[in-house]
């Protein structure tokens, strides 16, 4: 018999009751749009559906015609390069930025807004400004001949070969000062002890980065990873706004496939197809990633 005054603790399932009902919406969102919607769209990618969703199945046809599109192709190549490139510079560019802002520095703050302004705009908007610093009639190109080297070639959105890089360019400018905040969080989160003893031990400050900050700020740089890799898988309104696909289709993503195939070739089963390999492209990256950092702990 229970002791009297002593409360009975509430079984498992009605802890944080309140919490637990107020994320129902949330979870019948995420499960009702977000996994029905895709388990829809998969189906709908073995069907010959053109201007309206129709249950006309044609088995693969759809990913056979979609892989050998030579347009689907280079937008893969394409997400493929603007991917890794943007990954690597993003977190290498925040990094060491976020790692300059932590010297306390004067002006911190100004430094900081200037840095995160890109992110309040638009893509769009990021893509018109710098489609006209490209330029090469009025942007970087012809400001440095203006000066003398009148040699000087710099029009990456009219060159075929490294479109993708001009794209980039962009992509780098609005991308990074988020990645820059989110980096600067984490070092503000380190105990200042461990600084203090490393200068103690004598340890270069570049390893201390190395071998002891980076690895404590693991979560971080997982936050920052998930975020700009939705970005990345995403990207679409950087190309639209800064060449439209061209030059031909060299600039082309599949994210712009998918849009041109549902809504102006008015043809949905190959727009569903290319969506449906994106979610699998996704997929295989996530799962992996989601059971080694939280399926494969053990429980204390």
């Amino acid at each position: 018999m229970m002791a009297k005054g002593q409360t009975t603790r509430p079984t498992r399932w009605l802890r944080n009751l309140n919490a637990k009902i107020a994320s129902i919406p949330m979870i019948l969102i995420a499960v009702v749009i977000f996994f029905g919607g895709s388990m829809w769209t998969v189906v709908y990618s073995f069907t010959n559906s053109k201007l309206l969703p129709r249950l006309n199945f044609v088995g693969l046809d759809q990913y056979n015609r979609l892989w050998s599109s030579a347009r689907w192709i280079v937008s893969i190549e394409n997400l493929a390069i603007y991917g890794v490139l943007s990954l690597i510079f993003s977190l290498v560019i925040g990094f060491v930025l976020a790692a300059l802002m932590d010297q306390k520095i004067r002006f911190e703050n100004v430094f900081r807004t200037i840095f995160l302004y890109p992110f309040a705009l638009s893509f769009i908007v990021t893509g018109l400004v710098w489609q006209w610093i490209l330029n090469p009639e009025f942007g970087i190109q012809s400001v440095i001949r203006s000066i003398g080297f009148t040699n000087f070639n710099f029009d990456p959105l009219y060159n075929q070969s490294i479109v993708i890089y001009g794209i980039l360019i962009a992509g780098l400018w609005q991308g990074t000062g988020l990645v820059m905040c989110l980096m600067l969080a984490g070092l503000r989160g380190i105990d200042e002890d461990i600084w203090k003893a490393s200068r103690v031990d004598g340890i270069p400050t570049w390893k201390t980065y190395l071998l002891i900050i980076i690895p404590m700020m693991r979560p971080v740089f997982i936050t920052t990873l998930v975020i700009i890799t939705s970005g990345i898988v995403k990207v679409y309104d950087l190309v639209v706004a800064q060449t439209s696909g061209g030059p031909g289709i060299a600039s082309e993503v599949p994210a712009k496939y998918v849009y041109d195939y549902m809504f102006q070739a008015q043809n949905l089963g190959q727009g569903f197809a290319a969506s449906t390999m994106m979610l699998l492209t996704v997929a295989i990256i996530v799962i992996p990633w989601a059971y080694l950092e939280f399926g494969g702990r053990k429980r204390g």
